[in-house]
């Protein structure tokens, strides 16, 4: 997703001269030509994560639209106040694109985790979340949303889907339909929910949004009362959207995501995953359990 990144803002870079990019010392060599081709809207402010945000917020106040990339827990926590009163109380438009949520950087330590990104930044009033699924759907979903006049955080992870989505912003879209239950697949959580999905009778939406949140696609799509969420950030996520779509109708709800603990130890992505039950197989296991129940 990294490169798509890459090529997605130098193609509006030189279509749309409002656009201002900004790095937080991390994809400087990347970004080598846009540096060259548009050395007036393309700079690396460096490791001043609070500092980039309210300068971008400046930026957006004159009517350009910032960009600001660097790793998620350098955005979503360390410039936290800054996002919060400098974007979500002045209502002004920008981006925020991270790489390394949850445990993508598994080699670096729990200092460069961030598995709160999206429930931190859910907290701030008109915040936009994105986690898209593979490179091409990064693509379609920052073109249909950068300029929107809100700020909007887009997660790019390591770990892609095999195959494109024709996605949306804002919309979830129908993978397949069933009965018996309904499972909500978050970004790059797709192809585990469709192997483990393979035979049952189930519904599966994929969310490449999550704020706003699709609960239009949700209600129309869902037969039972029973709902399972797979998202690759800490669960519950996404809760208490669906609670309040199906108020005052009780519903069942299997929420599968990452564990809220600190995770210490070193390894892979895969190993990790594999550890806390991020897998086809065992989201196979709980969605036969909250079909029998």
């Amino acid at each position: 997703m990294r490169q798509q990144l890459v090529t997605t803002i130098e193609k509006i870079l030189a279509k749309d001269k409002r656009l201002v990019l900004l790095l937080g010392d991390i994809g400087v060599w990347g970004f080598r030509q846009a540096f060259k081709d548009y050395p007036d809207r393309v700079f690396n402010i460096g490791i001043l994560e609070q500092a980039t945000v309210s300068l971008a917020a400046g930026l957006a106040k004159t009517g350009l639209i910032p960009v600001f990339y660097t790793i998620a827990p350098f955005i979503a926590e360390r410039a936290l106040e800054q996002l919060k009163i400098d974007f979500g109380y002045q209502k002004l438009g920008g981006n925020f694109i991270s790489v390394g949520g949850s445990y993508d950087y598994m080699g670096l330590g729990c200092t460069h985790h961030c598995p709160a990104d999206i429930g931190i930044l859910k907290q701030i009033p008109g915040m936009e979340i994105v986690i898209p699924g593979t490179p091409l759907e990064f693509d379609r979903l920052f073109k249909q949303g950068y300029a929107d006049g809100r700020p909007s955080y887009f997660r790019l992870s390591e770990r892609s889907n095999r195959k494109n989505v024709e996605v949306n912003f804002g919309k979830a879209k129908v993978i397949k339909k069933g009965k018996k239950a309904t499972v909500l697949a978050v970004g790059p959580m797709l192809d585990w929910v469709l192997e483990a999905s393979q035979g049952l009778d189930v519904s599966v939406l994929y969310y490449t949004t999550v704020a706003p949140f699709d609960a239009k696609t949700l209600k129309q799509q869902t037969l039972s009362n029973k709902i399972m969420i797979c998202e690759p950030y800490y669960e519950g996520g996404l809760t208490a959207e669906i609670t309040r779509t199906f108020f005052p109708k009780p519903i069942s709800i299997d929420d599968l995501g990452v564990p809220r603990q600190f995770i210490t130890d070193y390894g892979t992505r895969d190993q990790q995953d594999k550890k806390l039950g991020l897998t086809a197989e065992n989201i196979n296991r709980r969605l036969r359990r909250l079909i029998n129940d």
